[in-house]
């Protein structure tokens, strides 16, 4: 596989990026092309001994889309950005894949120009893992779309039970459509109208309504929900992770000499913990429903995030993920059709 990284993207580009796409080709059997400014990247990797002969090129770009700017607009007038390159390399075959650290705006407007939808979907989607117990539970869309239509989560719900299955390994991949209750009585008229949508589809294995706390029990493998709420829920879990981690340590410093030696006893497992609970270990969250195996990072990625977002686009490029939505979607009228335009017709 040959992936695309957008070297200009994110809170810490070129450093973060060109450091994790070095520690990725050393762990990992890809090719990595940096796509950005020549001399910057190699400024950055001429402090990695050794570089030369690790399997990565460089791709040279003169724009970089910063994160004030408006996404649709830069996309179109920034033809040599180095978003903008990224997928075009992609779109052309000459790569395999795509990760952006950059404007999740900006790299979903591009994606969407370049790449194109896949025939039939409405709006792409960003799926999410969130960690749990029992894996990780697939949040989508978490932040591609701010107001959506119910056909728009109802395809959402396909293309994640379809990841889920085919990169994390779930059988049926239980989904949950994201509610304030569990009752199909409950929610906004979008949350309602989804619901009886979703029953419909005979395909998945719809388990009804899931409530926030299902999330992090794992108690569904893909839960359903508009950008607007999942973006909210999902800086929420960030947030809630990083405080609960402050407190424990924050209690340790506090306490008396016998909890600091518990603590050191349990230093290990709190290790494991701060792992499955770090953010970058899941580097980059796939954007479902263009016609390419697209990553999109989180803005303050550092070095260990964008090698995990290389090998998940590693494993993205692998599957045959892309065309089995394409063959879903295109097999099943009822997954392109929006029931107010069937009845306007």
């Amino acid at each position: 596989m040959k992936i695309a990284v957008d070297a200009m993207g994110g809170d810490f580009a070129p450093e973060q990026i060109v450091f994790g796409a070095v520690r990725a080709a050393k762990q990992f059997d890809c090719e990595i092309v940096l796509v950005g400014d020549e001399p910057q990247i190699r400024k950055v990797l001429e402090r990695e001994k050794g570089w030369e002969k690790l399997p990565i090129t460089i791709h040279h770009t003169t724009q970089v889309v910063e994160m004030g700017e408006h996404p649709a607009d830069a996309v179109r007038q920034k033809k040599d950005s180095s978003v903008v390159v990224a997928m075009r390399l992609v779109h052309e075959g000459q790569c395999d894949a795509v990760i952006s650290a950059g404007s999740t705006g900006a790299a979903v407007a591009a994606a969407q120009l370049v790449l194109k939808r896949i025939r039939g979907i409405k709006r792409p989607t960003i799926a999410t893992p969130i960690p749990t117990p029992k894996g990780a539970t697939l949040l989508l869309d978490s932040g591609a779309n701010v107001d959506s239509k119910p056909l728009h989560l109802v395809q959402s719900a396909v293309m994640g039970s379809i990841y889920s299955e085919l990169v994390f390994g779930h059988k049926q991949p239980r989904v949950g459509l994201l509610n304030i209750g569990e009752e199909d009585t409950k929610g906004c008229e979008l949350v309602k109208e989804t619901y009886q949508r979703l029953k419909t589809v005979s395909f998945l294995n719809f388990v009804g309504n899931a409530e926030g706390r299902d999330i992090p029990k794992g108690t569904v493998d893909v839960v359903v929900c508009d950008g607007f709420v999942g973006n909210v829920v999902l800086k929420f879990g960030e947030g809630l992770a990083k405080t609960i981690i402050r407190l424990i340590k924050d209690e340790i410093k506090s306490a008396g000499i016998l909890t600091k030696i518990g603590a050191l006893m349990i230093k290990p497992a709190l290790k494991r913990l701060g792992k499955r609970l770090d953010v970058s270990e899941y580097g980059g969250a796939p954007l479902l429903g263009v016609n390419g195996c697209c990553i999109i990072s989180h803005g303050s990625s550092n070095a260990k995030a964008i090698c995990n977002a290389i090998r998940v686009a590693n494993d993205f490029a692998k599957s045959n993920v892309l065309e089995v939505i394409k063959e879903t979607i295109i097999k099943d009228e009822a997954l392109q059709n929006d029931f107010e335009e069937t009845e306007k017709i």
